[in-house]
């Protein structure tokens, strides 16, 4: 007889103590991300350390984009006898139909579910149990989907039985109109059993429909430029119980090993700098060699510097880290680490190492990019024409608008829903991968360079801005600071509505989801003719736009809102923006300071701290004592409040005059150092990476400008360590296999693929600062090379702007003391 085979148990699925299957190579979460709009959501699968599926669960559309309802989630059970990981599901979502921030307006469908994932070996079967049959209406249109990402498979093959085909890079037809005058896409493929990638062993994923009926492979780009590829099968009519059973089989390399990847700064170190190389591992890997610091010779080559056994770290999400410390290393030059196969790419030791190509491109092709209102041209490109010249109608009262605005049941001003607000056609930058202006972003971006501008003396001028015509010419200096024409341009913006309305905007933004999904040219938003007569009703008034044409109602929309910390907060932007356009525009710079005054005297609160950010930058513009006094009657609650509030008083503790205040301050800003310390040993990179559903970039650049202040205004307690860690993370020093810089353009290596406004061409704006590697919870980074992903690559305006200018300045000024 022959002895039986022993099944070694990393090879087959099981549930894991994160509650989630787990194969060496492969693991299939269930509802631990619920961000099915932006593809992170339902069933995912990694697979050889790839995301190669998500979002799978019930759908009500073949295809779904955005704004389309999703199921309200319930919570996961994990049963250890039965081997299934459970969740149940319903729809509608009651705390989002119509309601919120982003409403979802749901069909008049009341349907509930478990979802469930079994492991079966080598593969697991997703199950749907419906509490009920569907209604009859139904039946055709509910189905289970799953979303395959594209990025990794154009020109990859599949097979469905006995068809086969290509994934191809764009969407093709033919496509047709469904019961509901709908668009669809043909399938690519119908049957039963689905091979995806089967040339590419580490890719194949084989998925087998159990229950009667057809699974379809259907390319969702084809209705929605973000779309992905979908696998579907829809729910049949009677059905209850196991109403969908499919056998999942993802291909995984034997004794799949994580291959170690290297992170460094993709620009490299100032010679003084600690530089601190991380090595990310499989957490089955205990093949540990030597690393090398190579110096690149001048004859082409490598020279030896360092080899030496990494020291161990310690294990963090689903890896085991080490690190690299070549802190000694001084020897200006062009460098790589290597470890076995892994080599860096090239990277600078130098003392002006940020002095060009680091913190310029944000400043002279991001901001001019996204201004607002202009005609941006760059040599042989235009990136925009003069858009939003009708700028801008009162919003109608009442209104939930679907990108997060809320207008009450009043204008707050003297004009009336519809009516033409004038002079702000005029300054701005686009906020972030769409085109709205928030006034938070605004003022946060006027704020950003003012400071920049005050405390690291940028006169940089590569950047014509021209005004009276609406024209920049990128690289084409016209013997003026880019860092005040750009300053000089929000200011114009926040200054101009205030004027006309009495208050500032709250937003302006297209009030059509036709406009607001435009990929391309911002002109094409509307005809650029103000419309000055009243709406008729405060209903949307759809002339002409939902066959993308432009007519009566494509003016924008301007939103007010009662909400006193934005109001407090615009305004110190524009008392920061006063003091550096004094002598520059006199008359803005008289605008901006009254109107700072004239908000602080106004807005009433009962929670001093949301008026510290106005008060210091009134205090340092004006020395009058009225907003000393205020910080010193408020001394226990900015105490209190001292992670939030010390680094913005920080700067100005030496101009009070009161003792108590200053030993208060100090004592809270010992003690919130202590927790700065234990939040740096929480990570190998010495600092907390905790993202929720975004990319946590942005966050950890504002934890690294935060850093300067403490150090500046607190040296002997806080050091610029942490300052340095969380910028050398923005440029490459961060979790998982793609080490790229979130700064497009910057570095070695960095996003060339990024959502801003031109992500359909699968392309970047240098400078743009993307949100970051996000978490795919509970414990995989990922920073995808896609431009759809607006939690992990999308461009903003405000903090996450000039917070990366302000720590590439900050640190090569405190590196060449």
């Amino acid at each position: 007889m022959y002895a039986q085979k022993k099944v070694d148990s990393t090879q087959i699925f099981k549930i894991n103590n994160q509650e989630y299957l787990e194969m060496r190579g492969a693991n299939v979460m269930l509802a631990h991300d619920f961000y099915p709009e932006s593809h992170q959501g339902g069933v995912g699968i990694i697979q050889n350390g790839l995301r190669v599926a998500t979002n799978g669960d019930l759908r009500l559309e073949p295809t779904p984009g955005q704004w389309q309802p999703v199921p309200k989630v319930g919570e996961r059970k994990v049963d250890l006898g039965k081997q299934e990981i459970s969740v149940h599901m319903e729809y509608p979502d009651a705390s989002i139909n119509g309601v919120g921030f982003n409403p979802i307006f749901y069909p008049d469908l009341n349907m509930s579910y478990t979802l469930k994932v079994i492991p079966q070996g080598k593969s697991f079967k997703i199950v749907v149990d419906l509490d009920k049959p569907i209604p009859q209406e139904w039946v055709g249109k509910v189905g289970m989907n799953i979303e395959l990402f594209p990025g990794i498979l154009f020109g990859k093959s599949y097979y469905m039985d006995n068809e086969f085909g290509i994934f191809n890079r764009q969407a093709n037809g033919p496509g047709y109109k469904d019961s509901d005058n709908e668009f669809q896409l043909t399938p690519m493929a119908e049957g039963k059993v689905l091979v995806i990638a089967p040339e590419t062993t580490s890719q194949t994923l084989t998925i087998k429909n159990l229950k009667n009926g057809n699974l379809q492979l259907i390319d969702g780009r084809a209705k929605h430029s973000n779309g992905w590829f979908v696998v579907r099968s829809l729910v049949p009519a009677g059905a209850t119980k196991n109403a969908i059973e499919w056998l999942v089989t993802p291909k995984v390399e034997e004794n799949y090993t994580y291959s170690p990847v290297v992170q460094v700064s993709q620009v490299g170190y100032h010679t003084n700098q600690p530089k601190v190389a991380i090595i990310e591992t499989d957490k089955n890997d205990v093949d540990i060699k030597n690393i090398k610091l190579l110096r690149v010779s001048t004859e082409g080559g490598f020279n030896e510097v360092i080899s030496e056994t990494p020291k161990e770290w310690g294990a963090f999400l689903r890896y085991k880290y080490y690190q690299f410390d070549f802190s000694k290393i001084t020897e200006p030059g062009l460098y790589i680490v290597e470890y076995g196969n892994y080599k860096t790419n090239p990277f600078q030791i130098s003392d002006n190492v940020f002095k060009r190509d680091v913190w310029q491109p944000t400043l002279e092709y991001f901001l001019p990019v996204q201004m607002c209102h202009m005609r941006v041209n760059d040599r042989y490109k235009v990136w925009h024409g003069r858009c939003h010249l009708d700028d801008a109608r009162m919003a109608p009262i009442n209104t939930n608008h679907f990108d997060g605005y809320l207008q009450g049941p009043e204008t707050l001003t003297k004009y009336k829903s519809g009516e033409h607000v004038p002079n702000i056609n005029v300054g701005g930058w686009h906020d972030a991968g769409d085109y709205d202006l928030r006034v938070e972003s605004q003022a946060s971006t006027v704020q950003g360079l003012s400071q920049i501008y005050e405390l690291f003396n940028v006169d940089y001028d590569n950047t014509t801005i021209d005004q009276a015509t609406k024209t920049v010419e990128i690289s084409q200096p016209d013997g003026k600071p880019d860092m005040l024409q750009q300053i000089e341009h929000g200011a114009l913006s926040i200054v101009g509505g205030y004027k006309s309305m009495g208050r500032f905007y709250r937003g302006i933004i297209v009030p059509h989801k036709r406009q607001y999904t435009l990929l391309g040219d911002p002109v094409n938003h509307s005809d650029n003719e103000i419309y000055s007569h009243e709406m008729k009703t405060s209903a949307v008034d759809t002339v002409g736009i939902e066959m993308g044409k432009p007519g009566i109602g494509d003016d924008r929309w301007v939103f007010t809102e009662q909400n006193p910390n934005r109001e407090l907060n615009a305004a110190a932007g524009l008392a920061a923006a006063s003091r550096v356009l004094k002598g520059y525009n006199d008359a803005l710079a008289k605008d901006c300071l009254e109107i700072a005054k004239e908000i602080w005297d106004i807005t009433k609160t009962s929670n001093p701290i949301i008026k510290t950010n106005l008060a210091v930058e009134l205090l340092k513009t004006t020395n009058d004592e009225k907003y000393a006094e205020f910080l010193v009657e408020n001394t226990d609650a900015i105490a209190e409040k001292i992670e939030q509030t010390g680094w913005v008083v920080g700067p100005i503790i030496q101009l009070i005059k009161n003792e108590n205040f200053k030993i208060k301050i100090t004592a809270a800003a010992k003690y919130y150092f202590e927790k700065v310390k234990e939040l740096g040993k929480k990570t190998p990179y010495g600092m907390p990476y905790e993202p929720n559903i975004w990319g946590a970039g942005w966050g950890i650049q504002n934890f690294g400008v935060q850093q300067y202040y403490w150090h500046t205004s607190f040296p002997e307690i806080f050091p610029n360590t942490y300052m340095l860690n969380a910028m050398n993370f923005v440029l490459g020093v961060h979790p998982g296999v793609n080490t790229s810089s979130f700064a497009s353009g910057v570095g070695s290596r960095s996003l060339t693929q990024a959502y801003g406004v031109n992500r359909g061409e699968f392309s970047f704006i240098p400078g743009g600062i993307g949100s970051g590697t996000a978490l795919i919870r509970p414990d995989f980074p990922e920073l995808l090379e896609w431009p759809f992903l607006w939690q992990q690559t999308e461009y903003v305006l405000g903090e996450g702007t000039t917070d990366y200018i302000f720590l590439i300045l900050a640190a090569d000024q405190l590196l060449n003391k």
